[in-house]
């Protein structure tokens, strides 16, 4: 059995403003060291909810588990060049098929290529279109996990600019039909297994339209 942690660590970023806050002192005689986090549920690893894009659907704790943690394929996308649009070509090319109800992960292994404290991470990955999207929404996915900035539209938020709703393909198409968006996982490039057990569990926040979650792989299980 091998776990492979896909988890972006929740620290300082130039895209989200974090404050860790840490109050008592042991070595000083307080009885506790206890930290507080300041962040936002929608950057880092994290679980976007139906609600995040669709007006009156499901905030996060609706959510099962279910939908987010059990088999889970991988389609190896890193020959995908940066700043190329990935169609439903290249996902039928990566996919070795499976029961309709699995996880997928689109692993381009982005994160070998920039870093994502960098400002080129998110303007220079590649992204899908709205066919690769539609393609993804009739394998019947539960969730759909991403370690790369998935749609086109985001590289523009950077600069403070907004596009039409139908242009975040994946939120669009895939939020809409009810499958579950898991956003900026990394360290794909260490997954060996084509097939693994997968867990993105969402912190239970009710009413929050995403959650963190630290994501992992187990290889090497029956699944």
């Amino acid at each position: 059995m091998h776990i492979v942690d896909l988890s972006m660590p929740i620290a300082p970023h130039f895209r989200w403003p974090v404050e860790l806050s840490i109050k008592g002192d042991i070595a000083a005689g307080d009885q506790f060291r206890v930290s507080k986090i300041n962040g936002p549920c929608h950057g880092f690893s994290h679980v976007d909810a139906p609600a995040h894009f669709v007006a009156g659907a499901p905030t996060i704790e609706a959510t099962l588990l279910s939908r987010v943690v059990g088999p889970c394929r991988v389609l190896d996308l890193s020959g995908c060049p940066a700043n190329q649009p990935i169609g439903p070509e290249h996902l039928a090319a990566a996919d070795a098929g499976g029961a309709d109800g699995e996880i997928l992960l689109l692993a381009t292994q982005w994160n070998d290529q920039r870093d994502y404290n960098d400002k080129s991470f998110w303007t220079e990955a590649p992204w899908l279109t709205l066919e690769a999207a539609q393609w993804l929404a009739e394998r019947k996915p539960t969730a759909v996990a991403f370690d790369f900035p998935q749609d086109y539209p985001i590289r523009l938020l950077l600069e403070g600019k907004e596009v039409p709703k139908p242009e975040h393909v994946t939120h669009h198409v895939l939020l809409s039909h009810g499958v579950t968006l898991i956003e900026y996982v990394v360290n794909t490039s260490k997954l060996k297994a084509p097939r693994n057990l997968f867990s993105a569990a969402p912190l239970l926040i009710p009413n929050a339209d995403g959650a963190p979650a630290r994501i992992y792989a187990i290889e090497g299980l029956a699944i």
